[in-house]
């Protein structure tokens, strides 16, 4: 199992009752919430492993539709193949800390195999394309004036960079009306894993901001410095790149963003710092 693969795993299911529901849309199954009838814009959210079964990715879409400002969809993007969550109670335990080591190694152990399989299944070029292919819909199916934002977090991260750059935009239009666009207009990526430098993150055209966990053991925070020094390269080179702003979360085990225990007062603020994170940077750009 590659390195920091099982970190994906672990973390905390969190209450509430969604108030979404989920519909077909551009052919994938899509948890819709928010404002259908005249949203300031579209959040498009590519969620972790666990899909749209993991409560806690339905809450925080219902958390970005709140203020009644946009729609948000959270796509199955895995279809219908999410990582089960029939593990929970070792894999995520309500307090990490409280966990076993035992208890801890012995459900990685049990899961490695199954795990190894559904990263076959989900290969990146097959990943990349579904992703692409339901955003390029829902540009062309989206008024020109409204604007659409995609946060990505752990697995979604690396794909919402990826549809933020130069090469990945689509034409949209006809005759003296066409243009080419790019498939969103600003992208948050939290605790993004399985990121690959340099490809994954040059050539972008839209505002980004990324949020890094301090003590993330499936994200390496050194990823930031990296990305930090490509980008330098590029304008360097003479290339104008939009803003792109990262901010460093601490404790910020991986998951943070999604899975942190809310009783913990610092995971707390981690969560919680992560949506500001997210509704601040829309709010600037969308």
């Amino acid at each position: 199992m590659e390195p920091g693969a099982c970190e994906c795993i672990r973390g905390t299911i969190h209450a509430g009752r969604p108030t979404g529901t989920v519909e077909p849309l551009h052919g994938l199954d899509v948890y819709v919430t928010g404002n259908r009838t005249n949203p300031r814009a579209i959040i498009v959210i590519y969620s972790d492993i666990f899909g749209i079964p993991l409560p806690n990715n339905r809450l925080i879409a219902d958390a970005y539709a709140a203020s009644g400002e946009y729609l948000v969809y959270l796509p199955d993007f895995f279809q219908g193949d999410p990582v089960p969550l029939n593990s929970v109670d070792v894999l995520l335990p309500v307090d990490a800390n409280q966990q076993s080591t035992f208890a801890k190694y012995t459900g990685m152990l049990a899961l490695a195999p199954s795990f190894m399989l559904w990263l076959t299944r989900h290969r990146k070029a097959a990943t990349h394309t579904v992703c692409t292919d339901f955003l390029a819909r829902l540009r062309r199916d989206t008024p020109p004036e409204r604007k659409i934002g995609m946060v990505g977090f752990c697995w979604g991260g690396k794909y919402a960079l990826r549809a933020g750059r130069e090469r990945n935009m689509i034409t949209v239009g006809t005759g003296p009306e066409e243009k080419k666009v790019p498939l969103i207009d600003a992208i948050v990526a939290l605790h993004p894993s399985h990121v690959v430098m340099p490809e994954d993150v040059v050539d972008l055209v839209v505002p980004t901001t990324c949020g890094w966990g301090l003590e993330d053991q499936g994200v390496k925070i050194a990823l930031k410095g990296e990305m930090e020094q490509l980008h330098a390269e590029e304008k360097k080179k003479g290339r104008q790149l939009p803003e792109i702003v990262h901010k460093v979360y601490k404790p910020g085990r991986h998951g943070f963003a999604v899975r942190g225990n809310p009783d913990d007062p610092l995971e707390r603020a981690c969560l919680e710092e992560s949506e500001k994170q997210v509704l601040d940077w829309f709010e600037r750009w969308l």
